[in-house]
């Protein structure tokens, strides 16, 4: 019989921190450009690049995280059965952290041993491990690392369902997860639904991102004979299994990072495993709008190593199989108004013929899975169970077990005053006034008193919104003479910069600042020159910010940043030495003082950075490699007086590698 209850979740884990309050602004673009080969059908280039820039506000980044770990208890979920034992954790996402085997003892996916936020999401912080729901923009999700809303309901044979749900702020749609453990059931089922409540089309990103265990007997398969991935020439076209000799489905042998995307015909059933070498692994399945499939691995580089370990634990490595609406994650797709999209996923544990399986002929492989699968879940079961399991993802909740954030009760309170009550405010989603903080009591002042309160700068800006409609209401009440201070200026020109009204938003910051000066509208004013092309003017303004105050290390970062951009090396190192010690030691910081000084020949300065362990290294840079080489480079030629050219460049990267500490390179290309 199958039950659901909470329980306690203990792991080390690093606290997050603070949010920065610095809002980060989209460019001046929405679409991607990327290389692509002519070996790319044209119906797979339709949506590539379409709407994939990166954006993040209203949300804020969350970089304020370190790798000091405490063990933390989180709340977990568990929904379990006879055969299965699934744990879901509604503080971080809503994320699968684990799913059990009974009979077997197997743990199906990848567990991470600790919970330890890197650079990787939209926001900055990001772990690793279980199965993740990435909603609404390419990347790694913007709730991935805060509580979403959970919910028990009662199916219609009495069973427990559990629900996770949340509002989306930048595209304002609902998003929700029910997952469904019939009893006795070897499968795991989440039923996905996305609502676009708007009488105009938005573009919409889907991606399940599931991590299971990497070892060199691992092989990836999908019903497809070929498949998409990045090589040196952009995206191309792949026969499978094959790629410059070496067997792509089998992620130890990839020599970097890189994805797969398999190209699974319309008609055939979506699917993708990993199977070690008995051939036992998780699974898993969906109906066929979920249409794509990826492999994703590390690589076998030191960099690919370092990162496995530095998001977990040596000796825990993990590849990851994925499910997403479109064929690649380098695209969205356009949701029609006023729709919902519903599929169901299945998660469980396959054993095909290991001799198949890893025999050198590739369609036999894949059939000797497509056949045990069809014995062990039927396509027709999971069709008939997804018209059930739709029909339950309209059913009310019976009981809330986790609140997510207040933006969907705001967001309901601002539709109520209009006199606008949408099917998802009456649904099964419940955004109740109880989940409402501090954030946004003061967007509910606006809605209710027609003024946004004033704060002490001090207090830092708040929360941002970004809806037209609130935009609206705030401009009616300056308009009416009310809340005319620094902060509903401030807030003002956010929205309107990140609407790219650049004339609108520098008129509104500079309205702030006369206000009442602050350091706030000053750093928006001096990425608004920056943006420009005037970097002295930007570099000028953002000290004016820090002096102006309230000085936030995040404030601090940015401005030795802009002075370190256009070489303002006497103001910069005038700025470090009057740092506060808490600032001036900080990892950003203490990095770009390192640059300043290899910048400056002072190499000996820069020595200690390599000795720590970085704690917001983003994926793909490398910062801290460069700066190894530069430090090499300057310390040789002073040693031996000879001159930094392309030779003793040659000689650093062959006689001086990184420490394995700093070195999260992705490839091995030389110099």
């Amino acid at each position: 019989m199958t039950e659901l209850r909470i329980e306690p979740y203990e792991l080390p884990a690093a606290p997050l921190g603070e949010e920065n309050p610095l809002p980060v602004f989209r460019g001046q673009q929405d679409d991607s450009s990327f290389s692509v080969t002519a070996s790319v059908p044209p119906e797979d280039r339709q949506y590539l690049g379409w709407r994939t820039e990166f954006r993040v506000l209203p949300y804020r980044m969350q970089d304020g995280y370190s790798r000091n770990r405490q063990v933390r208890r989180f709340v977990s979920l568990v929904l379990e059965n006879e055969r299965l034992r699934a744990v879901v954790l509604p503080e971080v996402g809503g994320k699968l952290v684990s799913l059990t085997d009974k009979a077997s003892g197997r743990e199906l996916l990848h567990r991470n041993p600790v919970f330890q936020p890197a650079n990787l999401a939209l926001r900055n912080a990001w772990t690793s491990g279980g199965v993740e729901w990435n909603a609404g923009q390419t990347g790694h999700h913007y709730l991935t690392c805060s509580p979403v809303f959970a919910a028990r309901v009662t199916g219609a044979g009495r069973e427990p369902i559990l629900r996770i749900y949340e509002w989306e702020r930048i595209k304002g749609f609902t998003w929700q997860v029910d997952f469904h453990l019939p009893d006795d059931s070897p499968f795991l089922f989440a039923h996905v639904r996305l609502v676009n409540p708007h009488p105009y089309e938005i573009p919409i990103y889907w991606w399940t991102n599931i991590a299971v265990e990497e070892t060199p007997d691992v092989r990836v398969l999908a019903p497809a004979d070929t498949a998409l991935h990045h090589a040196r020439e952009g995206l191309t076209l792949m026969t499978l299994p094959t790629w410059e000799n070496r067997d792509v489905t089998y992620a130890a042998k990839s020599p970097q990072a890189s994805d797969c995307f398999f190209r699974i015909p319309g008609d055939t059933r979506r699917w993708i495993t990993a199977l070690d070498r008995d051939g036992r692994g998780l699974i898993h399945t969906s109906t066929d709008r979920l249409r794509g499939r990826k492999l994703f691995c590390w690589g076998m580089t030191t960099g690919g190593r370092r990162w496995q370990e530095f998001l977990g634990e040596p000796g825990r490595a993990y590849l990851e199989i994925q499910a997403g609406l479109a064929r690649t994650q380098y695209e969205s797709l356009p949701m029609p108004p006023e729709t919902a999209w519903g599929w169901s996923e299945a998660f469980g544990l396959l054993e095909a013929d290991p001799k198949r399986v890893h025999g050198p002929d590739w369609l036999a492989a894949c059939q000797s899975v497509e056949t045990a699968l069809e014995v062990l879940l039927p396509r027709a079961a999971v069709e008939r169970l997804d018209g059930a399991f739709s029909a339950a993802s309209s059913r009310p909740r019976d009981e809330l077990l986790c609140r997510g954030s207040g933006w969907g009760a705001l967001e309901r309170r601002r539709l109520e005053t209009a006199g606008e009550t949408p099917p998802w405010l009456t649904g099964p989603l419940v955004f109740d006034d109880a989940s409402l903080t501090p954030d946004q009591q003061p967007w509910l002042h606006l809605l209710e008193q027609g003024v946004l309160p004033e704060r002490d700068p001090e207090e830092g800006p708040g929360q941002f919104i970004i809806q037209e409609e609130w935009e609206r209401l705030l401009k009616d009440a300056l308009a009416a003479g009310r809340g005319d201070h620094w902060l509903s200026w401030c807030h003002l020109g956010v929205m309107k910069l990140e609407r790219r009204d650049v004339e609108g938003a520098w008129n509104a910051f500079e309205r702030s600042n006369r206000c009442l000066p602050n350091a706030w509208a000053l750093r928006n004013l001096a990425i608004i020159e920056e943006r420009a092309g005037y970097r002295d003017q930007a570099s000028a303004r953002m000290l004016e910010a820090w002096h102006t105050g309230p000085q936030r290390i995040h404030l601090g970062i940015e401005c030795a940043q802009m002075l370190l951009d256009v070489k303002r090396y006497d103001d910069l190192n005038a700025f470090l030495r009057g740092l506060p010690e808490p600032c001036r030691a900080s990892e950003r910081m203490d990095l770009i003082a390192a640059k300043a000084a290899l910048c400056q020949g002072r190499y000996q300065e820069a020595a200690h950075v390599f000795q720590r362990e970085p704690s917001v290294t983003r994926e793909g840079e490398t910062t801290l490699t460069d700066l190894w080489f530069t430090y090499q480079e300057q310390r040789l030629a002073a040693e031996t007086r000879c001159p930094i050219d392309d030779a003793l460049r040659r000689r650093v990267r062959a006689e001086y590698p990184p420490p394995r500490l700093i070195d999260f390179r992705m490839t091995d290309e030389a110099f």
